[in-house]
């Protein structure tokens, strides 16, 4: 892994960290413990050749759940399943573009995820130009999220 970083990012094995690294690896659906959090990630669809993770995040009674860049999966359904907070892609507003998802299509499926708040994220200029059309909220800049 060490040699992958560093040819990906000359110097950077080297550079000091206020933080420590560790990688872990994912198995779909198989809760993974990280301090006082509970991560449990499912298999999504982007393409990129490399496994694509929806995750949710445990944390005492709250739980947040994020898509990852991905299309419509019916997976999305579990990962958003009464989440607190779902934080999910829309790339585009009705144009739909492997490996991302677009607001008509998270709108036909919207009654099938059972979060409390669902916030869109990663929009293209096409779907920020169209978000005023959009019945969901979307992520901005700087927002903060209260649970």
């Amino acid at each position: 892994m060490e040699r992958t970083f560093e040819a990906l990012y000359p110097g950077a094995t080297s550079a000091e960290r206020a933080f420590e690294t560790r990688f872990i690896e994912f198995e779909e659906r198989a809760p993974c413990e990280l301090g006082p959090a509970v991560i449990t990630p499912f298999e999504v669809r982007h393409g990129s050749g490399a496994p694509a993770y929806a995750l949710r995040v445990q944390y005492g009674e709250r739980l947040i759940a994020y898509s990852g860049d991905t299309e419509w999966t019916d997976n999305l359904i579990a990962v958003a399943d009464s989440a607190d907070l779902f934080v999910c892609e829309c790339n585009f507003f009705d144009r739909e573009v492997p490996g991302h998802l677009d607001y008509r299509t998270l709108a036909a499926h919207r009654n099938e995820l059972t979060c409390r708040r669902l916030v869109i994220t990663h929009m293209q200029d096409d779907m920020l130009a169209r978000v005023g059309e959009a019945d969901v909220e979307a992520a901005s800049d700087g927002a903060v999220f209260t649970l």
